[in-house]
């Protein structure tokens, strides 16, 4: 292990088997235009965190009901307690998915959980029961620990293979030079890392793989010892997150080059390839600068970036900084790879933008939907002239939006944006207290996908204020057929 920053060896290294299927009958679609005709989704599954809340109960998994037709809409039908306190549920993935669509053996039946904090990885059984998941099966992250020096489990992909794989952000102790790659078998046993030894990125986070480029290209939040405290700005200083993109050849687990975002690509998040497997290029949301960077494949086989679209810092009176970024968490791509969306978490607004052109994006539509400087907040926004302003953000049955956007998700057919407004609950506690106190919600925007443009839906407001166990935090979202940010094609 890099850095000498655990004790405990690396005693493992997976391998990853590569064969493609070539039959039919698996899971998902066998294109991103196919899934685009796929069924209208009717069940969400979202992570709901207590810990760090102050609350001393598990995190769960709720499934929201998403059907107009159903007499349950947009209410929580079903929760699923994890047998732990204090583990932070955060992203999800699934055990298989459109990559693995000509293996008839393959079935989407697991969701998997990673726990960020407790290291811990639950597997969860959707076939069942789609409307109530079971625990199938628990990782200990000492199990992890022991077989990789791996822990802070962050993003599940599947492979083509049936394995997992799952970025994890450090070493036990928080370190980020301890970070790298996990690899489950399909029955949720460790086999052991996938980056190869002295092959391990500078950070951790999100990943995206494209094996018609042979490429897995991955991104870098920051140290956990840095970022489970707060964000603090001189963290950034001191170098405890990430400015970098590392690229692996595929599927072997080596770092063949890494790129340098410099000033203009401060902590780099999630990161998506254009669906099309073909297409040598893809975006990466990086936050604290609130710029999407595109990066794409040279003739030479080396890549490249550039700054794609800028979301610019707005001057604030009341706040602990003079300027504040839009501070994009999150962003997808529509199926047909014609729309980028994404999400400013402190200054409040979700955005769309034309990229049928990858090189010049254009924005066709944006709507407030919490924030910052939302009108009866204590923070003033400054305009260029130096008077001040805020924002009107609509409330939706009656509830102000608490928080900002956070985390967003597409129908596959790209006519609805799902978002909740939870990041992580370190950083909700110190950017937005009165959510941690009042809870997460998810919101519903009906989108125009021939002319541009968003509209909220004010017959869907999810309210996790609500629930029975007190408030709780709203993060990720999963359909049970697959959507556009766990679907990869090969």
């Amino acid at each position: 292990m890099a850095g000498g920053a655990s004790d405990v060896v690396v005693l493992e290294h997976g391998a990853v088997n590569n064969s493609s299927c070539c039959k039919k009958g698996g899971p998902g679609y066998a294109s991103p235009l196919e899934a685009m005709s796929g069924p209208r989704e009717a069940l969400i599954y979202v992570t709901c965190i207590y810990t760090g809340t102050g609350k001393e109960k598990p995190d769960y998994l709720a499934t929201v009901d998403v059907d107009p037709n159903s007499t349950t809409y947009a209410k929580v039908i079903h929760r699923l307690p994890m047998p732990y306190v204090g583990d932070e549920l955060h992203h999800s993935g699934w055990n298989a998915c459109s990559s693995c669509h000509g293996d008839p053996s393959a079935a989407r039946r697991y969701l998997v959980l990673p726990s960020l904090l407790s290291g811990r990885i639950y597997a969860i059984d959707t076939k069942k029961d789609p409307k109530a998941p079971s625990l199938h099966k628990v990782v200990e992250p000492e199990d992890i620990i022991q077989k990789t020096g791996l822990a802070y489990p962050h993003t599940a992909h599947c492979l083509a293979s049936g394995e997992i794989m799952v970025s994890c952000l450090g070493d036990k102790d928080g370190n980020a030079e301890g970070n790298g790659f996990l690899l489950l078998d399909s029955d949720f046993n460790v086999k052991g890392r996938w980056d190869k030894p002295g092959h391990s990125p500078l950070y951790g986070y999100d990943f995206w793989y494209q094996p018609r480029h042979k490429t897995m290209i991955s991104t870098s939040w920051g140290a956990p010892a840095a970022f489970t405290t707060g964000f603090n700005l001189q963290h950034v200083s001191d170098g405890l997150y990430g400015r970098h993109l590392h690229v692996y050849s595929w599927p072997d687990g080596k770092l063949k080059q890494t790129l340098d975002l410099g000033n203009t690509g401060l902590i780099p998040l999630e990161i998506r390839f254009l669906h099309d497997p073909s297409k040598d290029t893809g975006f990466v949301g990086c936050a604290l600068t609130s710029n999407m960077v595109r990066f794409f494949k040279n003739p030479d086989d080396t890549w490249s970036h550039e700054v794609s679209i800028s979301v610019k810092s707005v001057k604030v009176q009341n706040w602990i900084l003079p300027e504040m970024p839009g501070l994009i968490t999150d962003f997808l791509l529509s199926l047909d790879d014609r729309f980028l969306y994404l999400a400013n978490w402190l200054h409040g607004d979700i955005r769309q933008y034309n990229i049928e052109d990858p090189k010049n994006p254009k924005l066709a539509g944006q709507i407030w939907v919490g924030g910052l400087f939302r009108k009866g907040s204590s923070v003033l926004a400054e305009a260029e002239d130096g008077t001040t302003y805020q924002v009107d953000v609509l409330d939706i049955q009656g509830k102000q939006l608490r928080g900002g956007p956070q985390m967003i998700q597409l129908s596959l057919d790209g006519k609805r944006l799902y978002a909740t407004n939870s990041l992580f609950s370190a950083w909700d506690r110190q950017f937005y207290p009165d959510l941690v106190e009042k809870g997460g919600h998810i919101i519903q925007i009906d989108v125009d996908t021939d002319k541009g443009g968003l509209a909220i839906n004010p017959n869907f407001f999810v309210d996790f204020g609500a629930e029975p166990d007190g408030p709780s935090l709203a993060h990720e979202m999963r359909y049970p057929g697959g959507d556009c940010t766990s679907d990869i094609w090969i």
